[in-house]
């Protein structure tokens, strides 16, 4: 285990403190924990690269991470009501069909190279800026005023993304050789 796959795994280990941080409504260090967590996965990546440490372990645990992360973040928001119901919905349903696909694409034997779009990535920093937001809401006075504009946002790049996968599923799905590939 290298250091770029320990520290994905320490983000994980970041999720139920996050919860457990919100039910308590120890909203700022929850804002603490999602902070240091979303600059631990931009740590990683980097790390992996500069360090040549690419790993197929760590292809897996960076994205498993970020989505427990994520997703998390945003059903627990919803469920305290401090974000709406519908985005966590979007944003959980996203990542469901999205996984639902690819066991479609290993089911029918087709090869992949999983690799995130660039509006997968800006979609992942959207929703990371999102919870943020939402986080420190109280802390943001005149900046509360573009909460549904966030909103907005968050939601136009969480469809754009998942659609994205969507037609490169089917792309993959309709190839008559085994040489399909995401992203």
């Amino acid at each position: 285990m290298n250091i770029p796959n320990i520290i994905s795994m320490m983000r994980i280990l970041l999720v139920p403190l996050l919860v457990i941080f919100l039910l308590q409504g120890k909203i700022y260090l929850a804002l603490l924990v999602f902070f240091l967590a979303g600059l631990s996965d931009a740590l990683d990546g980097f790390l992996a690269r500069m360090l040549q440490q690419k790993t197929s372990i760590g292809a897996f645990i960076d994205p498993l991470a970020d989505k427990l992360l994520i997703n998390t973040a945003f059903v627990t928001l919803a469920i305290l009501g401090i974000m709406p119901d519908w985005l966590a919905v979007l944003v959980v349903s996203r990542d469901i069909i999205i996984l639902v696909g690819t066991l479609v694409l290993m089911l029918t034997g087709r090869a992949m190279k999983i690799r995130p779009t660039l509006d997968s990535k800006i979609n992942t920093v959207t929703q990371l800026g999102c919870v943020c937001f939402f986080l420190a809401f109280d802390l943001l006075g005149s900046l509360q005023a573009w909460a549904q504009t966030i909103l907005v946002v968050t939601a136009i790049f969480t469809i754009v993304s998942g659609l994205r996968y969507i037609v490169i599923g089917f792309r993959i799905l309709g190839k008559t050789n085994n040489d399909g590939e995401i992203g």
